[in-house]
């Protein structure tokens, strides 16, 4: 049997990721897998330059379509080369058999994507995370909800994701107006693609592979209450702006057993651990949650123009508002 190609997108936009950039793309090219490593600059000359010294036996290309992380994955899936195209975050490690199990996944019958897990690797020394394992899609890892052995899922996780490339040309790509642009944490771009895919291949299978593992580092900033309540508002606002493309019944399918069951689950377990960080963890919940359902509704009521001119990100939080569990 001939193994395919496969080819490992990494989009970057900011120079302020240089040191997790470069522990990404040395994990891809670690990869016996991968036959080419692309890096994706998003409209950033001298991060382009940097990247480009950096790696020249690499492909090292500007994103030649619309500023954003959608934009970028598509310039990287044309450049490619390959058969099967597979995607790792800018901050993002892979385990040196994360591709293995990606390209084994998609030999199996009518599967033609697959996603793998994103464990969070926290700013505090003792790796401790100061969210509930429920809310870790805040910081774009995998969370308590998802399968927890391998299977047919609804969408991958963007962080660590692989599809074949002709399904990916024939689907249009990631469209733009969703999914994250710079430090706007917007998100559902996968989502949107993956049900995209089976609206045109209905017979197609996307797959979640747990043994395929990266390792997603969580910046400081993304441990607050206050980038709780926006990546969730933001969260909102995509989930609205998806529902107008593809329909609230499939964009919503997953949504209402982690919202009726899941998430009032581990409320109730928080609630009974107060006074040892169950407090703080029940409120990241009821945060997320009200944060989310006000993003919809103004999502849905004012429509996609508020993907480009929702409200400002906030100023950095002081430092009393970091939460410490």
């Amino acid at each position: 049997m001939t193994l395919p190609t496969v080819a490992v997108v990494i989009c970057a936009y900011t120079q302020q990721r240089w040191g997790d950039l470069q522990a990404a793309v040395e994990s891809a090219k670690r990869q016996p897998e991968a036959t080419e490593v692309v890096v994706v600059i998003d409209h950033e000359p001298e991060l382009l330059l940097r990247a480009a010294a950096r790696w020249p036996e690499l492909r090292v290309v500007p994103n030649t379509e619309d500023r954003g992380l959608s934009g970028a994955r598509n310039t990287g899936v044309a450049l490619a080369d390959s058969d099967v195209v597979a995607f790792l975050d800018d901050d993002a490690a892979a385990d040196p058999d994360w591709l293995m199990h990606l390209v084994e996944a998609l030999e199996l019958p009518d599967v033609v994507g697959v996603g793998g897990r994103a464990i969070p690797s926290w700013p505090d020394a003792t790796g401790a995370g100061p969210f509930p394992d429920e809310l870790l899609w805040i910081v774009g890892c995998s969370y308590t909800g998802l399968p927890t052995e391998a299977g047919d899922v609804r969408n991958v996780i963007g962080s660590s994701m692989a599809f074949r490339r002709d399904v990916l040309l024939a689907a249009g790509g990631f469209r733009s107006g969703i999914g994250r642009v710079g430090n706007q944490p917007l998100g559902c771009e996968e989502t949107e693609l993956c049900i995209r895919i089976a609206q045109m291949r209905p017979e197609s299978r996307i797959r979640y592979e747990p043994r395929s593992t990266v390792s997603h580092r969580v910046s400081p900033d993304r441990v607050s209450m206050r980038y709780v309540r926006r990546r969730s508002y933001y969260e909102g606002i995509s989930k609205a702006v998806l529902s107008r493309r593809v329909g609230a019944r499939d964009s919503l399918s997953s949504e209402g057993t982690y919202l009726t069951r899941v998430l009032p689950g581990a409320l109730l377990r928080e609630l009974g651990a107060l006074g040892r960080g169950g407090g703080t963890r029940a409120l990241a919940i009821v945060t997320s949650v009200a944060a989310t359902v006000t993003g919809y509704a103004v999502g849905r009521t004012l429509g996609t123009v508020v993907v480009r001119t929702a409200a400002p990100a906030p100023a950095p939080a002081p430092a009393r508002e970091r939460v410490v569990v």
